[in-house]
C-alpha cells in the first residue's frame, strides 16, 4: 500500500478590475506568536487572516498587507483606476504616499498656483543642486531682498550720469567732475548691465587685468566704490551689498618710485612749453601746487605785487587755505602775465591739460614723470632752506609727509641751480 500524498489547495485569488487592468487580492492566514515570559520561547497563540493587494508596477510584483478586507478592496480599485489612465508612477505610490500627493496637490491649487507637482519638484531639485541647500526659504528671502519686486532697474551708466549730475549740482569742481565722468564712463563700458548685476568677483577681475599703475587702479576702484555706495543709498542695489568692499585694496606704494627733474630737464620743458602752458610749468615747478590746484587757480589768486599765491580752502586738497610765497625766478616767469583775469588754464579739463603735458614732453625730449614738478619743488626747496615744517606749509602737506613721500636728497647748490632759472633774455614763443 503506497504512502498517501498531501495536497496543498492554493486559493484562486480575489479580483479587482477596472477596464482593461485587473489586481489580485490574496486572502492569507499567518500564524500569531507571542513570547513566554517564564521561558523565553515563542509560542503560538492563534491566527489571524490578512489581505494582501499585487501591484505590478515596473515590471516587479510588490505585495501590500491589509488587516481589513475593505481596504484591500479599495487599495487594489485605486491601482486598476491608475494602471487603466496610464499613471503607473502614481499607481506605484503607498495609501501615505497617495495622501501626500493629494495634500500637495490641493496646497497648489488653494495658493492659485497652477504650475504642475512635477514641475515644482523639478525646481527645488533644481534650486538644491545650484545652491547646495534645501532652505529655500532662506533663498527667496535672499532672493528678495536683492531683487524687490518694486525696483526699478539702472544700468551703470544711467546711474553714472545721475552721480556726475549730482556733483555739478552740488558744484564740485570741474577738475573732479571731470575726471569722476571719464573714470565712470570707463566703468559704464565695461560693465554695460544693471548696477544690482556686477559682482565683487567681476570687479576684482577687471582690476587685477588692468594695465596700469598701481595708483591708477587704486583710483579705479575708490570710483566705483562711489558710484555703488550712491546706488545703495538710493535703493538701486541692496544695503551692504556695495561690490568693491570685498575687493582687494591697492597699495599705490608698490609702483614706480617718485622722481624728480634735474636743472637741466626743467629749463628745456620750460623752453618746450606751448602757448599759455609755461606758467602752469613754473608754477608746479618753483611753488609745489598740484596738478588739481592749479587747474582751479584764478589769475586773481597770483598776487605779484605781494609775492604770494592764494590757494583757497575750494581749490585746495587739504580743503584748508594756504600761502605759497612766489619765489623770484618764479615771478620773472610769471611778469609778462600780471594782467591776465580768469583761469589760469583753459580749456579746464583733464584731458587737455594731460594732452598739453604731452605736448611739452615731446617737444623738450624728456619723459613725463608723474608729480614730479611738485616733488621736484619740495626736495629742492628743502635743501635750499633746510626748514621742512616751512615747506609742508608751502606744500600744503605735514612734516612727515614730506619726509615720508616726497623729500629726494639733493645737494644746496642743486638747489640753487633750480631756482634760479629765469626766462631766457629775449626767448620768443
Amino acid at each position: 500500500m503506497g504512502k498517501s500524498k498531501t495536497r496543498t489547495v492554493r486559493r484562486k485569488p480575489e479580483t479587482v478590475s477596472v477596464g482593461l487592468v485587473t489586481v489580485s487580492i490574496y486572502k492569507r492566514t499567518r500564524d500569531i506568536w507571542k513570547v513566554n515570559k517564564r521561558t523565553g520561547n515563542k509560542v503560538k497563540v492563534g491566527k489571524r487572516t490578512i489581505w494582501e493587494v499585487a501591484n505590478y508596477v515596473n515590471g516587479r510584483r510588490r505585495l501590500t498587507s491589509f488587516s481589513e478586507h475593505a481596504l484591500a478592496i479599495a487599495e487594489a480599485q485605486r491601482i486598476a483606476g491608475l494602471l487603466s489612465s496610464g499613471q503607473s508612477v502614481a499607481a506605484n505610490l503607498r495609501a501615505d504616499e497617495t495622501a501626500e500627493y493629494g495634500n500637495a496637490v490641493a496646497i497648489l491649487r488653494n495658493a492659485g498656483i497652477e504650475t504642475s507637482l512635477q514641475t515644482v519638484a523639478d525646481r527645488y531639485v533644481q534650486f538644491v543642486k545650484i545652491t547646495g541647500s534645501e532652505d529655500i526659504i532662506k533663498g527667496a528671502e535672499c532672493l528678495v531682498k536683492h531683487n524687490p519686486a518694486n525696483r526699478e532697474p539702472r544700468t551703470i551708466q544711467q546711474v553714472a550720469d545721475e552721480l556726475v549730475a549730482l556733483k555739478e549740482n552740488r558744484q564740485a569742481s570741474a577738475r573732479y567732475v571731470g575726471d569722476l565722468r571719464a573714470r565712470l564712463n570707463t566703468l559704464a563700458k565695461k560693465f554695460s548691465v544693471n548696477v544690482d548685476m556686477v559682482t565683487t568677483s567681476d570687479l576684482q577681475s577687471w582690476f587685477d587685468g588692468m594695465d596700469a599703475a598701481p595708483r591708477t587702479v587704486r583710483n579705479f576702484r575708490q570710483t566705483a566704490s562711489t558710484l555703488f555706495k550712491f546706488a545703495e543709498a538710493r535703493g538701486y542695489i541692496a544695503k551692504g551689498e556695495n561690490p568693491v568692499t570685498s575687493t582687494e585694496k591697492i597699495k599705490s606704494k608698490n609702483g614706480s618710485p617718485i622722481e624728480i627733474y634735474s636743472p637741466k630737464e626743467i629749463r628745456r620743458l620750460l623752453d618746450a612749453a606751448p602757448e599759455g602752458f609755461q606758467p602752469i610749468i613754473a608754477i608746479q615747478a618753483f611753488a609745489g601746487l598740484r596738478s588739481a590746484e592749479v587747474m582751479r587757480l584764478q589769475w586773481q589768486d597770483v598776487k605779484l605785487d605781494r609775492q604770494h599765491i592764494e590757494i583757497t580752502a575750494g581749490n585746495a586738497k587739504t580743503a584748508s587755505r594756504r600761502i605759497v610765497p612766489i619765489l623770484p625766478n618764479l615771478a620773472a616767469w610769471l611778469k609778462s602775465h600780471a594782467k591776465k583775469t580768469g583761469l589760469l588754464f583753459q580749456p579746464n579739463n583733464l584731458t587737455a591739460f594731460n594732452k598739453k603735458q604731452n605736448e611739452t614732453s615731446v617737444a623738450a625730449k624728456v619723459n613725463w614723470k608723474a608729480n614730479a614738478l611738485r616733488h621736484s619743488f619740495i626736495s629742492y626747496r628743502v635743501a635750499d632752506i633746510q626748514n621742512v615744517a616751512q615747506v609742508a606749509l608751502e606744500a600744503g602737506n605735514s612734516p612727515a609727509m614730506i619726509f615720508g613721500h616726497y623729500r629726494e636728497l639733493v645737494t644746496p647748490d642743486d638747489a640753487k641751480k633750480w631756482f634760479s632759472i629765469v626766462p631766457q633774455p629775449n626767448a620768443t614763443k
